[in-house]
């Protein structure tokens, strides 16, 4: 599946992370978590595909995408950088192994926050958030996605990181296996898990060695 979408919006977020809201096309349908394989519609583009993660709702009328903007070499997020309304993206396939199953704690890293926050949105407009806990890691507070709406939807569920920044209220450390103890009770539960490869890696090691058995364990392998 290969199809035209014409980008209605665009515009940043945070200091490198920019929101694009393009065009729905007739009957498409995703699961809240997955992601599209996009590329851009210019000529030396087109054949460029990379993997973004839906933020939108599954009903909604056109299709959101929070990316992250790499401006250090001339790659594909350096020219969406540079992508604004009226341009034209190409959607491929749909893929993900991040669904939602049932209540449990959700920890991100970055904007690996953004396939979790089309599950959220969807819980949270069906009253199901509740019982779901957000550990959310970013370096700085300027670094953080949607910040606002996920302190609205999960309250006091909600525990912000920041590793090279102190500031009040915010927990000032890594996620490591001494975080994990201090933080979570229930090893049992769901754990949902999100962010760069070695953060992903080192968590699902921590919890696997805390109790946490595989099928409990959901993130893209």
């Amino acid at each position: 599946m290969s199809v035209i979408v014409k980008v209605l919006e665009a515009r940043f977020i945070t200091h490198n992370v920019k929101k694009f809201v393009v065009e729905k096309p007739l009957d498409f349908v995703f699961i809240p978590g997955q992601a599209i394989n996009i590329s851009i519609n210019l000529p030396e583009w087109k054949d460029k595909l990379r993997p973004f993660t839906f933020t939108s709702l599954n009903d909604a009328k056109s299709l959101e995408f929070m990316i992250k903007i790499y401006d250090d070499h001339n790659g594909v997020t350096n020219m969406l950088g540079k992508t604004n309304a009226s341009d034209e993206l190409i959607l491929h396939d749909i893929f993900g192994a991040i669904q939602y199953d049932k209540p449990g704690v959700f920890i991100a890293g970055g904007t690996g926050i953004t396939p979790f926050i089309a599950i959220f949105r969807e819980l949270y407009k069906n009253n199901k958030l509740r019982g779901n806990r957000l550990i959310y890691t970013n370096q700085t507070a300027e670094d953080i996605i949607a910040g606002e709406e996920l302190l609205r939807m999960f309250k006091q569920d909600f525990v912000n990181v920041l590793t090279r920044q102190g500031i009040v209220g915010y927990v000032g450390k890594r996620i490591d296996r001494n975080f994990l103890i201090e933080n979570i009770i229930d090893f049992s539960q769901n754990f949902y898990v999100c962010g760069p490869d070695n953060l992903v890696k080192d968590i699902v090691r921590n919890l696997t060695n805390l109790g946490a058995e595989p099928e409990t364990l959901i993130f893209e392998k």
